[in-house]
């Protein structure tokens, strides 16, 4: 992807997996922590995983094509290598969102005493946190850095546009 409707692509990308990698963070840990949460969002766990996992190579990329088309900087090149590095994290959450998934539709209320299946409950509960608190540091990070990228020089401190605080 390079462009829509005149802008680069990543620009709007960017705004999904801002918002649904968080989100998904937050479904997967809740899932794991508190089974009927996972049975109340059922097939739409690993479904609303699977759709923050296909969004981050599409921005990725869309992201690499609108780095051929700025000027290079350190920031961006900072921006470009940290937006790498979400991916695994993304990985992690559908792993983690289809295995909540999966347990929790076999589980039976008989299994719900047994000590292996609260062994694999809690499991899951810190995995689920630990891979969570990683992605959604890791799209603060890579956001932060990417507003630096775009912003770095593109605004004024004052009103009026000069910055030179001689208005």
């Amino acid at each position: 992807m390079s462009l829509v409707n005149g802008l680069p692509a990543h620009v709007l990308l960017v705004h999904f997996v801002v918002v649904l990698v968080p989100l998904t963070a937050i479904a997967v840990v809740a899932s794991a922590v508190w089974p009927a949460v996972a049975r109340r969002m059922g097939v739409v766990l690993p479904v609303l995983a699977l759709v923050t996992l296909a969004s981050v190579p599409l921005t990725t990329s869309a992201g690499e094509w609108l780095e051929e088309h700025v000027g290079s900087n350190a920031l961006v090149r900072r921006h470009a290598e940290l937006g790498d590095g979400l991916l695994p994290w993304a990985l992690g959450l559908f792993v983690l969102a289809a295995a909540v998934w999966w347990t929790t539709r076999r589980t039976t209320s008989e299994q719900t005493g047994n000590r292996s299946a609260s062994v694999v409950r809690i499991a899951a509960a810190v995995l689920s946190v630990v891979v969570a608190a990683g992605a959604v540091v890791d799209v603060y990070r890579i956001g932060d850095s990417g507003a630096k990228a775009a912003w770095h020089d593109g605004y004024s401190k004052t009103a009026g546009g000069s910055g030179d605080g001689d208005d």
